[in-house]
């Protein structure tokens, strides 16, 4: 693929220390990072198109701040109908161009009640409850490092730190279902982000994850779900996110 050939070679120039990946409507919180250039999900081996709304689809290669970087705008799901190795292949690239870090964000809902839209939260652990994983090793049981949720809890002492719970989607969980996940012990829900993280750790690399609340999770709020509302309130928390960004990428 001549397209990700040329792609490749300017990342290796610059040598990125660490992969940023923007979830669903998370795109412009991209103000420190200068992009020197920028390939199709689609032209990159092992990666395809996203067909979610709020998803670029491109990979980018630039300096966020000082630190060579490289940028994820959109990601794959499970839901698309991708297999396990596809959805995970972000990580898999980032490693092959060699950054340390790997640093998700994602759009939920609350099921902690205070966690309401515009709300940030470190993801600290997960829930997997999307099925068996595309691999027979054996997965992190915390693959989230300790270092970089100190960074970000150290850079902003008030951002909450909880339990992401990973499901398949792409429908939006029932009352019922968010009541179990609550009991489990989640803070917040979305439909990406768990294997992605234990891939990177397989491979390496140092995880990390961020989460925007976009709405409350069904039955903790009286509003029906959708996507359109999910894009429109990730952008309400877009400037507290740079800044966590730029300090977690300046870590690494």
């Amino acid at each position: 693929m001549p397209g990700f050939a040329a792609f490749a070679a300017a990342a290796r120039g610059l040598a990125p220390r660490a992969a940023v990946v923007l979830g669903s409507g998370l795109g412009g919180v991209v103000a420190a990072f200068r992009e020197h250039a920028t390939v199709p999900f689609g032209d990159v081996p092992g990666l395809v198109p996203p067909t979610v709304s709020g998803h670029g689809g491109r990979l980018a290669v630039g300096v966020w701040g000082a630190v060579p970087a490289l940028v994820f705008f959109g990601r794959l799901h499970f839901y698309e109908g991708h297999p396990w190795d596809v959805v995970c292949g972000p990580a898999r690239v980032a490693a092959e161009l060699g950054v340390r870090a790997f640093i998700q964000t994602n759009a939920v809902g609350g099921i902690r009640p205070a966690l309401g839209p515009g709300c940030l939260i470190a993801v600290a652990r997960h829930l997997t409850l999307v099925g068996p994983a595309a691999w027979r090793k054996p997965v992190p049981a915390a693959p989230y490092s300790p270092r970089l949720l100190d960074v970000l809890t150290t850079f902003d002492p008030e951002l909450p730190v909880g339990t992401y719970a990973a499901l398949t989607g792409p429908t939006y969980e029932t009352p019922a279902e968010i009541r179990a996940l609550e009991v489990m012990g989640a803070d917040v829900v979305g439909m990406s982000t768990a294997r992605e993280a234990e891939a990177a750790t397989m491979l390496g690399l140092e995880a990390a994850a961020v989460s925007c609340v976009t709405n409350h999770a069904a039955g903790i709020g009286g509003a029906p779900l959708d996507h359109a509302e999910v894009v429109r309130n990730a952008r309400l928390a877009a400037d507290r996110l740079a800044a966590l960004l730029g300090a977690v990428v300046a870590a690494v």
